[in-house]
């Protein structure tokens, strides 16, 4: 056994096809690591100048009602590996008491590089797809038919060797020839990503890229095995190779395409309109409370900011469709530094209406959140999820698939950031109102330093641990391992049957 494997080893390696695939994935690999990392150090630049600016605008606000808390998602180091969703989706959320973030909501922040945008779908999984399965088809297409239209195949079973142990000898030896290369690639990868000033990779970091590398290994196997099976149904290599170029461009260009073009994501003209009128209705229902407070109020009308008079008066509008103007109006930031004499007696006016109605909004808010969340789930999360069931009908599918869970990239991983960002708003909430603040004075009115704003709940977000990456990738990696058991047993049957 280990004689025949030694034999097959040596047939592959001594051909041109393994020298040529360990420098085509040598060079494609780290010419495209290269970039990869210069798109992230650049991502990585705008989010640190995106932070920084954030901050340095919140504290520059003088009231509660002025500052706009805005949290930054930070580029995952990971997506070199597989990008997934984590350039396609926004990386900025803004933080209130009148509005529930989610991560459809998210806008970008930085300038991007037409150049570097060049290769935003491009990465190391994306290689791994297409030359890798290309080079695992090139060699297994005549592992048998070429042995067989040689003459050899016959001449090897006149010894006493049985057809599994040919067959796994023919296995092992080509998987080795294609993880040699990929090995190589990935040893490259790894002294590039640690040499450089921008990445730091933990502990849990390695592991996941040895999930990204099993599963690489599993994808190989895949189409290697594809390979050998096209080659023990055929008895001439000519024939193999063309139903292998087939087979590889269905699979891995064909399909996939057709799947993305298939599936439409734009939202239903129905739901939206649905969803619509309920926060709509939920907006009268709130305003019409507002207006019900001011009737019963002792001071008359609703004035333009309160009538307020003073020195250094700002106006911040956010947009939005709200039942009136003044009600939108009063939803937006504004400040006054000092406050003139004859506006002081409005003051306890002011902090009554304010203690009615920002908590009324903070609940309005949620009731919204609560019709927006299954309106969102319909329109965008629904079909993201069957587009990618349809994509696991592919090797490719499944693969990137995994590789998107084993990094992070993928959707839940980001939905991890954007729930972290929902709990930091409620905390924010709760904050305001455990210190009164919505009813304080420092609500509308303040001047520098009357404020520390360190003492707000600060954001903070790790991603998930690497259990939970096992976790979500687990599945796919099965579905792939019962299809390499599968094929392996359909071409031990047809080797078996076959004359030779």
């Amino acid at each position: 056994m280990i004689t025949l494997i030694r034999r097959e080893l040596l047939d592959n390696l001594m051909t041109f096809r393994f020298a040529a695939a360990v420098f085509i994935m040598l060079l494609l690999v780290v010419a495209t690591t290269a970039v990869l990392i210069r798109d992230y150090e650049r991502r990585l630049a705008s989010y640190d100048t995106a932070v920084k600016k954030n901050r340095q605008k919140m504290l520059e606000r003088t009231t509660y009602s002025a500052a706009r808390l805005t949290i930054d998602r930070s580029p995952n180091p990971l997506s070199i590996f597989n990008v997934g969703l984590d350039k396609r989706l926004g990386n900025r959320l803004g933080v209130n008491h009148f509005f529930v973030p989610t991560l459809w909501d998210a806008g970008k922040h930085g300038s991007d590089n037409p150049f570097l945008n060049l290769f935003s779908s491009i990465d190391l999984v994306f290689i791994f797809q297409g030359i890798l399965s290309l080079l695992a088809l090139v060699f297994a297409y005549d592992t048998l038919a070429g042995e067989r239209e040689r003459g050899t195949l016959r001449l090897v079973l006149t010894h006493p060797i049985r057809h599994g142990q040919i067959l796994f000898a023919k296995y092992i030896s080509g998987m080795i020839c294609l993880l040699i290369p990929l090995l190589m690639c990935i040893l490259l990868v790894l002294i590039m990503l640690t040499t450089s000033a921008s990445i730091f990779l933990s502990i849990d970091d390695f592991l996941r890229i040895g999930g990204v590398v099993f599963m690489s290994f599993v994808y190989l196997s895949l189409f290697y095995l594809i390979g050998m099976l096209i080659s023990a149904a055929t008895r001439r290599t000519s024939t193999a190779l063309m139903l292998a170029m087939f087979v590889w461009g269905f699979l891995v260009l064909v399909y996939p395409n057709m799947i993305l073009t298939a599936i439409k994501t734009e939202p239903h003209p129905d739901t939206t309109l649905s969803a619509y009128n309920k926060i709509k209705r939920i907006w009268e229902e709130f305003d019409r409370d507002r207006l019900q407070y001011l009737a019963n109020d002792p001071v008359p009308g609703e004035k333009y900011h309160f009538d307020l008079r003073g020195e250094g008066y700002t106006f911040r509008g956010l947009g939005g469709d709200y039942p009136s103007s003044l009600l939108y109006y009063h939803l937006t930031g504004f400040n006054f530094k000092t406050l003139e004499a004859e506006s002081e007696p409005l003051v306890p006016h002011v902090q009554n209406y304010l203690r009615f109605f920002v908590p009324q909004v903070t609940n309005t808010a949620e009731r919204i959140w609560l019709v927006r969340k299954p309106a969102l789930d319909a329109l965008y999360t629904r079909p993201a999820k069957i587009e990618q069931m349809l994509l696991k009908f592919s090797p490719v599918g499944l693969y990137d698939a995994a590789t998107e869970a084993w990094t992070g990239t993928d959707l839940n991983g980001l939905q991890d950031f954007f729930t972290a960002v929902q709990r930091y708003h409620q905390a924010v909430i709760d904050y305001y109102l455990d210190n009164k603040i919505f009813e304080s004075r420092l609500w509308f009115v303040g001047a520098e330093g009357d404020i520390d704003w360190n003492l707000m709940p600060q954001f903070s977000f790790k991603r998930s641990d690497i259990g939970i990456n096992a976790k979500r990738a687990f599945p796919d990696l099965c579905l792939l391992l019962m299809i390499n058991l599968v094929l392996f047993a359909i071409i031990f049957l047809i080797f078996v049957r076959s004359e030779v």
